[in-house]
């Protein structure tokens, strides 16, 4: 027996959850989760939100042009006008929502600076703004009384049909079947397709492989930002992210000899973009013959350190590290994806009633290589953009009710066997190998070769649909489109 609804949102990022409470209250809405509510990309985002919001001394051309230098000029003008014009919009709504951002002895709200931005214009709440922003729009959507929360619910295949769309949902080991007449695809990046990421376990771009498979453009794929400030340990899958706003407040870049070296490669020393510290750090090591690279704040005050970075000071303690005191030892790793499912200023995918929002999605904001903190703005600024459009458009149409939609046919086979085991490690190996920071073109080409055929073998086997099957393809689809694009 199969479940309808107006929309369908899969993802709980801000992305995702920012939709919800911007549809019409009169819609039946799902959203569905993978995982844990409050596992995703964006309760990770320690930084904050980027926005020229009563500003004294910054505009929006500022902000349009620090995003534009960032990324190289690739940006689309038309989705950057719209993220930086909106964005004082959206800080004012997540105020009113209850996200307390950090403010001065004067009750002001805080601004603070970070690489590539000219001015101080990020919004934070201590080094945890993104948990912050979920957790305050997981309690509105809770409250609202048309949107069901499904959790631990596995979104395995879609559908397009003549009403809308439909879903194969996994959910206590049971398939279910919904459908929608629009979806929203707010399923979050793709770093689990490397060995060594920032992001969270549930990062497997399960709706882009989705969205490609139903026919939707993919653009930019092989655009991956590698933060150059990852806690390096050297053993952990996931790594714990310095944020940027450390060396917003004054941190040092060293290498192993414990120099200073950003002046070697930019102007802007270690407050340049993502892109190119992390191709300065690359290339030291290799001058160097080191992988050894460490973040030094211990010339600031140790507490002003404590109250600014709490999460992070307590995290390295746990580690052996006193940032007051210590050197923090970091090297970039996967951390971002600039392009994805292709959408329009609406948010909408080259398939009628596909929206994308979030960092699934291909706005063209962020250009070739995202300036930070714009990332959770474009979540809010598109996850309006996208309920907007939906409200008017179902407003507007002659709708079939509900109980009408169209259900698609998802056959399982109960005896079908488990996917073998190791192809995702396998995976992660050969991008980290092959497409890291400064790519290996030799790499690239074996191993587009390799993902080739664990993509056919996947999706040409009768396996089952489980989350290893689900993840696993997607990984592989994932690398293989992003291999295409630049071998």
């Amino acid at each position: 027996m199969s479940e309808n609804y107006d929309v369908i949102i899969a993802g709980t990022g801000a992305g995702g959850l920012y939709s919800a409470i911007n549809l019409p209250q009169h819609l039946k809405v799902l959203i569905i989760t993978k995982r844990e509510l409050i596992l995703c990309n964006s309760a990770l985002a320690q930084g904050g939100i980027a926005a020229v919001y009563q500003p004294e001394d910054d505009s929006t051309r500022l902000h349009t042009n620090d995003t534009l230098i960032a990324g190289g000029f690739k940006n689309n003008p038309d989705s950057l006008k719209i993220l930086v014009t909106e964005a004082a919009n959206e800080i004012e709504k997540i105020i009113s929502l209850g996200v307390d951002f950090d403010r001065d002895e004067n009750g002001n709200l805080h601004r603070t600076l970070e690489g590539g931005h000219s001015r101080h214009r990020i919004f934070h709440h201590k080094d945890s703004t993104g948990f912050e922003i979920t957790t305050k729009l997981q309690e509105t959507v809770k409250k609202l009384p048309n949107v069901t929360v499904m959790e631990n619910a596995l979104l395995c295949r879609m559908k397009k049909t003549s009403t809308g769309f439909s879903a194969d949902i996994l959910i206590d080991g049971v398939h279910k079947t919904c459908n929608a007449r629009k979806f929203i695809l707010a399923t979050g990046g793709i770093g689990r397709v490397y060995d060594y990421t920032t992001n969270s376990a549930i990062a497997t771009g399960d709706g882009i492989t989705l969205a490609y498979e139903m026919g939707a453009n993919i653009k930019n794929l092989s655009l991956i930002q590698f933060h150059p400030t990852a806690f390096n340990n050297k053993h952990t899958r996931e790594c714990f992210l310095i944020s940027e706003a450390v060396r917003g407040e004054g941190a040092y870049l060293k290498n192993r000899d414990g120099e200073r070296f950003m002046e070697n490669y930019d102007e802007r020393l270690e407050l340049a973009p993502r892109d190119v510290v992390s191709h300065a750090i690359v290339t030291e090591g290799r001058r160097i013959e080191s992988d050894e690279f460490y973040l030094d704040i211990t010339h600031k005050d140790p507490e002003f350190l404590k109250n600014r970075f709490p999460m992070i000071y307590k995290y390295l303690l746990s580690q052996g590290i006193d940032m007051t005191k210590d050197m923090i030892p970091i090297y970039p790793c996967q951390h971002y994806l600039m392009g994805g499912i292709n959408v329009s200023t609406k948010a909408m995918s080259s398939i009628d009633g596909l929206y994308a929002v979030g960092e699934c999605s291909h706005t063209g904001v962020h250009g070739n290589n995202r300036l930070a903190s714009n990332s959770l703005l474009e979540a809010l600024v598109f996850g309006r953009q996208a309920a907007e459009d939906i409200g008017s458009n179902l407003a507007e149409a002659e709708l079939c009710p509900l109980d009408e939609l169209e259900s698609g046919d998802f056959p399982v086979n109960e005896a079908a066997e488990p996917i073998p085991h190791g192809l995702r490690t396998e995976i992660r190996h050969i991008m980290q190998k092959s497409y890291f920071v400064i790519p290996d073109m030799r790499e690239a080409l074996a191993g587009f070769e390799r993902i080739s055929e664990i993509k056919r073998l996947l999706e040409e086997g009768d396996f089952a649909i489980d989350y290893n099957y689900v993840e696993a393809k997607s990984l592989a689809t994932v690398a293989y489109l992003i291999l295409k694009e630049v071998i």
